[in-house]
């Protein structure tokens, strides 16, 4: 069974701190004036009081960022195939060599999780930070939460710690769904402190089909040129070394190595090019 990793809030317990939003910047080095993840504050109800007149219910605070959904709207919307969907773990991965900077995806995603970066100019937003997990850490927002507010585990793994929340929340779960659009989102909220007003209609450009058809071969082709570019020189660097190890094996015996120093004055120096 593949990995599901995904994210499950219990918004009760946050503080709105914000240590979530500024650990997120810090480790993956988010520009400033942007971010990753968020924190809004949730709306209170009006409810009946106990002399019948209506009031101000308890407000909640609402942690939140890249839903990294089964059916992602921004997949679609890209059109050079820089934004797909991770099917070994389920998340949503930016290939930043095939990024255009379009923008495409930005109004695409319903829960306004994805921005251009400012420094790289591509799209960016929370990928639950690989390099982390990958050192077998928690993404930076998990282990900074001073409340655990927010749990992060693989939902398809019974002993994970977010298997285990949403197990001994049965019938209490929910996911914001986007109007006329449900991109089935992995992150998951105890229904008491469900998000309010999030999700919108995502927008897809008009001209995203000419897009998809013209630029994402283009891109890739662009892409397969650099690699090819690279296998190039290095071919040559093998062959020159090649060269030059045949060359200085073809002197006589007891008949010593002319130094590259004392040379012919060729402009070579050890068998390698200096120009």
């Amino acid at each position: 069974m593949n990995r599901k990793l995904a994210m499950v809030i219990d918004s009760a317990k946050c503080i709105d701190c914000k240590a979530c939003v500024a650990a997120c910047k810090q480790a993956n080095g988010v520009a400033r004036g942007q971010r990753r993840n968020w924190i809004k504050e949730a709306v209170p109800p009006l409810e009946n009081g106990p002399d019948g007149n209506r009031k101000l219910g308890r407000g909640h605070f609402q942690p939140g960022a890249c839903m990294h959904c089964d059916e992602p709207s921004c997949v679609a919307a890209c059109p050079t195939g820089a934004t797909f969907k991770n099917a070994a773990d389920g998340t949503v991965v930016i290939d930043p060599r095939l990024c255009i900077g379009c923008g495409n995806c930005i109004p695409s995603c319903p829960y306004g999780a994805r921005f251009r970066d400012t420094q790289r100019r591509i799209a960016d937003k929370c990928d639950y930070c690989p390099e982390r997990r990958a050192a077998g850490l928690s993404p930076a927002c998990v282990d900074t939460c001073p409340t655990k507010a927010r749990v992060f585990g693989d939902i398809n793994d019974p002993d994970s710690e977010a298997a285990k929340l949403l197990a001994a929340n049965q019938g209490r779960v929910v996911r914001v769904i986007a109007k006329q659009n449900d991109t089935k989102p992995n992150m998951y909220y105890i229904a008491s402190t469900a998000p309010d007003g999030w999700a919108v209609q995502p927008v897809n450009p008009l001209s995203f089909d000419a897009l998809t058809q013209v630029v994402a071969p283009l891109v890739k082709y662009a892409v397969g040129l650099s690699g090819l570019g690279v296998l190039a020189m290095l071919a040559r660097q093998l062959v020159t070394s090649g060269t030059a190890g045949k060359d200085g094996g073809s002197h006589g015996a007891g008949q010593a190595p002319v130094p590259p120093e004392t040379g012919s004055g060729t402009g070579k120096e050890d068998g390698h090019d200096a120009r």
